[in-house]
């Protein structure tokens, strides 16, 4: 299949909505999500719409992946930390923009996929672990960035604490899936400030290892 027009009305799309940074869309318009989504749903790859990929997750719409992005205001030379890599999606847009993308994933599957599709594509620059998000990465912090793909009913004071000076952190609170908002911190000499930036609908960000990833972690 010719994804190519598909892609091209995305990108226009984004636009309209509001996504002006030429980086980002660009990041997007790179990203062969056809690739990172089930294979009997890759007719709707490039639909402005969130898509299952299984265990309960979801690959994020476009446009909220835009929109974290390009809150997130990323350098080339930053270190990211992503919270919840999920198929591998939003973690290819930030690999285009930044030196390192440190991603994080609870469920093994997805990250061992995840992993493997991002070697195949040739983003060299991710390091993916199986892991509890709400501990963060702490050997490698301070991150420049982070970006959370799941809604915690408060901001994870431990992430917070892994921002380095001057960091940005963009995520979905709310517990309940119906009462969430997309916010941003800054972290600055005199404090955290917050944004709010847009309402969300998002998969529960949740402490801990399933099942399946419990062996994992203890290798």
């Amino acid at each position: 299949m010719n994804y190519a027009p598909r892609k091209i009305r995305l990108i226009m799309e984004l636009r309209a909505q509001g996504i002006i940074d030429t980086r980002v869309l660009s990041a997007i318009e790179r990203v062969p999500r056809e690739d990172f989504v089930p294979a009997d749903l890759r007719d709707q790859s490039y639909e402005n719409t969130a898509l299952p990929i299984g265990l309960g997750q979801t690959i994020s719409q476009p446009l909220i992946v835009a929109i974290m992005t390009q809150a997130l205001d990323i350098g080339e030379r930053m270190i990211v930390l992503e919270i919840g890599a999920g198929s591998g999606y939003q973690t290819a847009v930030l690999a285009q923009l930044c030196r390192r993308v440190y991603t994080i994933e609870r469920h093994k599957p997805l990250a061992r996929v995840a992993e493997q599709l991002l070697d195949r594509l040739g983003y060299r620059n991710v390091v993916t672990r199986v892991g509890d998000g709400f501990k963060g990465w702490p050997e490698v912090a301070p991150f420049d960035r982070i970006i959370v793909t799941a809604a915690a009913p408060d901001v994870p004071q431990t992430l917070v604490g892994q921002l380095a000076p001057a960091g940005v952190m963009v995520l979905p609170i709310g517990a309940n899936p119906i009462d969430q908002w997309l916010i941003k911190l800054t972290k600055t000499p005199a404090g955290i400030e917050r944004e709010e930036l847009a309402p969300v609908r998002f998969v529960p960000m949740v402490s801990g290892l399933p099942p399946e990833s419990e062996s994992a972690s203890k290798r």
